[in-house]
């Protein structure tokens, strides 16, 4: 990835992860993807994909409780590397953005050597660009830059912690911070903060 192009020159790919939540004495797994697209600094619903993710672990009651995923939801779900050739096709070569990347980055690991990045973290670039806020949650930021009714639009009959809901508003929060901050005339090397 160039890092001397512009924002607008680039695609942006969203990823975002559900779990099933930790249960005692075990791991995390993954129980939803969503990833959205951003050509132009427009989001592209045509290009957007969610699929709930099949695991023999149960999801935790608290889990469920935030993202409202169940074993019904999961019963016919796709096993999470049987998607390789949708994930490789949907990240590769694109800039890959998530909120609080973390957790999308240790769930890809189950891919080594997968490539993709470079990586752009909303929740690192929120602080840094839109300080004194005191609550910098996905929803917090959407609400604060008054980007519900685009998000709701985009993503019809989703709410937050459903992984494409979350995917599309950390592009839309991404976008905000370039229009807003003065990044969109500067290239990427100057503001991103890569590993």
């Amino acid at each position: 990835m160039p890092l001397a192009l512009l924002p607008h020159q680039v695609i942006f790919a969203a990823i975002d992860f559900e779990s099933a939540g930790v249960l005692p004495g075990g791991t995390d797994t993954p129980v939803q993807i969503g990833i959205a697209v951003m050509r132009q600094l427009a989001v592209s619903p045509a290009d957007s994909f969610v699929s709930y993710l099949h695991t023999s672990q149960p999801v935790t009651w608290q889990a469920s409780q935030v993202h409202g995923i169940t074993a019904a939801h999961l019963a016919s779900a796709p096993q999470f590397l049987s998607l390789w050739p949708e994930l490789h096709s949907r990240l590769s070569g694109r800039l890959i953005v998530a909120h609080g990347a973390g957790t999308e980055k240790r769930f890809l690991r189950a891919f080594p050597l997968h490539g993709f990045g470079p990586w752009v973290d909303t929740l690192t670039l929120a602080r840094r660009f839109w300080p004194g806020l005191r609550d910098y949650s996905l929803e917090n930021l959407i609400a604060s830059a008054q980007l519900t009714t685009e998000l709701e639009t985009t993503c019809p009959g989703r709410r937050f912690h459903d992984a494409l809901f979350d995917s599309v508003a950390s592009l839309l929060v991404l976008r905000h911070l370039v229009l807003h901050a003065g990044l969109a005339e500067r290239p990427l090397r100057q503001w991103l903060p890569l590993p």
